[in-house]
């Protein structure tokens, strides 16, 4: 499923517009992002959870070259599932 798929599924289930369900989705992915760059965390009982983890800084391999490159720290988004979604998924 693309966003676009996605719009036309929240407009279907919601009796909203295409336009705002656009709109409401969007909306939800700038919270998630918002809070995050924040370091929050976006929890929502019963599907998950989004966090930031810290990757540490670390040394890699160029494969054309071999040659030994630096791989600077950095935030990784993650999700994790909730219990309600992982027994919906499996049922």
């Amino acid at each position: 499923m693309n966003k676009n798929e996605l719009i036309a599924q929240v407009a279907e289930k919601s009796a909203l517009t295409k336009a705002q369900a656009g709109q409401a989705v969007d909306a939800v992915f700038d919270v998630i992002t918002d809070t995050l760059k924040s370091g929050d965390e976006v929890r929502i009982v019963g599907f998950g959870n989004f966090v930031v983890t810290q990757r540490a800084a670390g040394e890699g391999r160029n494969p054309q070259t071999g040659a030994t490159i630096k791989i600077p720290a950095s935030k990784q988004p993650k999700f994790r599932a909730g219990k309600g979604l992982k027994d919906s998924v499996n049922s």
